[in-house]
Formats: structure tokens, sequence, C-alpha cells
């Protein structure tokens, strides 16, 4: 009885939306429905990128990574998010809770420069088309992909440990719906001021390097296409980087309010609405950005499902 009663004490409340029960029911069915239509688009994905041979290109196998990234960050987030909106019980058990800390973090930050090596296969492919495929050579194309894995596992092992090792003098109760370190730091009965600043500096490192490279492959893309001064080129180049660039534009708008100013009071207003939006809604909305007006993902589906038809023809 002394261990349970030891254990509940260091549970951790998640307070996420509860001041707003009518809310509660609303967000439980939208998130529920994204998260299945997310794990079914990456699914997808996933799928015709490993076994359509048109699809054997940088490009898909950088997207089936991130489709992956987008999974299991939404999977360490969305179940213990719908059992709390579904009732009045709001506890995480605090290894559970480290555990939603380490993969939710690690997974943002290695999507963050992922998405930076995907604008660079872009300037590759759209500055660079005769030496693309030597370029982004299969080699070089793990790489960078084992790059943005450790980066991520490395980022969250500095801002995990930290975070977890400071005291909390009995406080429990998280303003959010998940774990996450800006939450968790305001935990803390010590001067958190050094924390801070590493994780301000680590925000820099993990989010603004990565959007600076972004940026500058952009930009060199956008001065090749002036250049050539053609509609074709442009069009070309639009739907080579459009879909990114939305994706991009999405996920750096969202994350960066929470992360860079986590003490503002717009963080702190709509902290928990940003947060929901970039890790529920768009993992939902990516699948169909970057296979609306994508003609070989429409073909790998036809393929894929009609296969024998698509053969025979």
């Amino acid at each position: 009885m002394g261990m349970n009663s030891s254990s509940a004490e260091d549970d951790f409340i998640l307070v996420g939306f509860s001041g707003q029960p009518n809310l509660e029911k609303i967000l439980f069915v939208v998130v529920l429905v994204s998260y299945l239509l997310t794990l079914v688009g990456k699914t997808i994905i996933i799928l015709i990128s490993s076994i359509d041979p048109n699809l054997k290109t940088p490009m898909y196998f950088l997207l089936t990574h991130l489709s992956l990234v987008d999974i299991c960050l939404t999977t360490s987030i969305v179940p213990q998010l719908l059992w709390n909106l579904r009732g009045p019980a709001k506890t995480i058990t605090a290894l559970r809770c480290a555990v939603q800390l380490y993969i939710s973090l690690a997974l943002g930050s290695t999507e963050c420069v992922l998405l930076a090596v995907m604008a660079f296969d872009d300037y590759a492919a759209v500055c660079k088309p005769l030496h693309y495929a030597a370029v982004m050579n299969p080699r070089l194309c793990q790489a960078l992909a084992g790059v943005a894995w450790l980066s991520g596992v490395g980022n969250t092992l500095i801002q995990s440990i930290v975070t977890l090792w400071l005291p909390r003098c009995g406080h429990r109760w998280l303003h959010h719906f998940f774990c996450m370190v800006p939450s968790m730091i305001k935990l803390a009965c010590v001067s958190v001021q050094a924390s801070e600043v590493q994780l301000f500096i680590a925000s820099l490192v993990l989010l603004l390097l990565p959007l600076a490279l972004i940026l500058v492959s952009y930009r060199h893309i956008v001065n090749a296409v002036i250049r050539i001064k053609s509609v074709q080129a442009w069009c070309k180049a639009l739907g080579t980087c459009g879909s990114h660039l939305m994706v991009v534009s999405l996920f750096y708008g969202t994350i960066t309010a929470v992360y860079i100013q986590p003490d503002s009071s717009y963080a702190c207003t709509y902290g928990k609405f940003i947060s929901l939006f970039y890790t529920v809604v768009t993992p939902t909305l990516n699948p169909l950005i970057y296979t609306l007006r994508n003609r070989d993902v429409k073909g790998a589906l036809g393929r894929l499902f009609h296969g024998d038809r698509d053969l025979g023809s």
C-alpha cells in the first residue's frame, strides 16, 4: 500500500483541456479521426514508396522517413490524450511521462532536420538536374537520414535529462495535454534560468538552423528559376517544391511559437492549441499535401489497388 501511495504521488496530472468539458468531447472525436487518418495515410506512403519501383527516388526515401517519424510522434502522444479526453482521469505515471517526453522531443527534433534535408533534395533536383543522381546518391541519402535521427536522439538526451532532474517539490500539475519540456520546467521549485537558456539555445540550433538551411535552399531555387525565365520552369519548380513548402510552413509556424518563446503570454494562452495542431493536425494533412497533386503517387496508388488491370492495359 505504501508503494502504491508513493507511486500515485509521483504521477503527473495533465490539465489539458479539462476546464472546457464540452470542448473535450469535440476534441476527442477530432483527435481520434485525425489519428486514424494519419495512420492510414502515412502507412500507405511508406508502403507504396517501399514496393513501387517508380518511387525508388531520394525524395520518396526521405518522405518514408518523415512518415515514420509522424506515425511514431503522434502515437507517443495521441493514445494518452484520447484517454484523458474521454473521462475525468487526467493522470499519467512518471515513467510514461518520461518516455513520452523522450520520444516526442526526439522525433520532433528529427523532423526539423529531415525537413531541411528534403529542402536540400529539392535544391539538387531544381538547381543541379544533370548531376542530381550523383549528388543525391543512396549513400548520401542514408547518411543524411541517419544524421536526422541521431540529432533527434542527441537533443532529447540533453534536454530531457536536464528537465527530469529538476526538483519539483511535489508539483504535479502540468498545464498541457502531454509531457513537454517548457511545461515541465515550470514545475521546478528552484531557479530555472540556466535550464531556460539551455532550452532556448537548443531551440535555436534544432529549429532555426534547419529553417535557415531550408530558406537558403529555396533562395537558390528561386534564383535558378528566375534566370531561366520560363513559365514551364516555374510550374516544374512549384510542382517539385510546393508541397514541401506547405509542410514546412505548417510545421515551423506552429512549433516555433511554442519553443522559441515558451513563457510569452501568447504561448501560455494558445500553446495547447498550437501544440495540438502540430502534433495531430499537421501529420494528418501531410499525406494529402504530398499526394493531392502528385502524379507519381496517384499512379503508384492505382498500381497498388488495381495492379492487375493496369498491367493488363
